[in-house]
């Protein structure tokens, strides 16, 4: 299972909102340029986003984007679930499509593990905790 660009590029998305969450709405064009992220493609994956309910749009000349809630609410797996749909590495394990051999499969165990530990990872993983510390400036030692 690969993560695509459009998963990836959410998450930078969804980080850079957090970094620079404010009173004021984060713009395309500056998130953008931070994340070196085309904007249209960019725009995409905001609506995707946004129709997920993760983002608010703010309409306006002074628009953007917020969190719709707190970082510390959102998970990677709600971002990569809203841009990848489900994760899961095979069929046969996925809550959506049943099997009908799921009975006599000798792989279903290592693949039904592998979708867990997968799971257990990006739903314990929230969005405050990969937005990175800022940067403390160290003073020089004087002379």
């Amino acid at each position: 299972m690969m993560i695509s660009t459009k998963g990836r590029y959410a998450l930078r998305i969804m980080i850079d909102l957090a970094q620079h969450d404010s009173d004021t709405p984060v713009s395309v064009r500056e998130i953008a340029f931070r994340q070196d992220i085309s904007g249209k493609y960019m725009e995409q994956i905001i609506g995707v986003l946004t129709r997920a309910g993760l983002l608010r749009s703010v309409r306006g000349a002074q628009g953007g984007y917020h969190l719709m809630r707190p970082a510390r609410e959102i998970t990677v797996g709600m971002i990569l679930r809203a841009t990848e749909g489900d994760l899961a590495p095979a069929e046969c394990v996925s809550r959506d499509v049943p099997c009908g051999r799921s009975g006599e499969c000798s792989t279903r165990l290592v693949l039904e593990k592998v979708y867990g530990a997968i799971n257990g990872v990006i739903d314990h993983v929230t969005l405050d905790e990969l937005v990175p510390a800022p940067q403390t400036v160290t003073p020089s030692p004087e002379p």
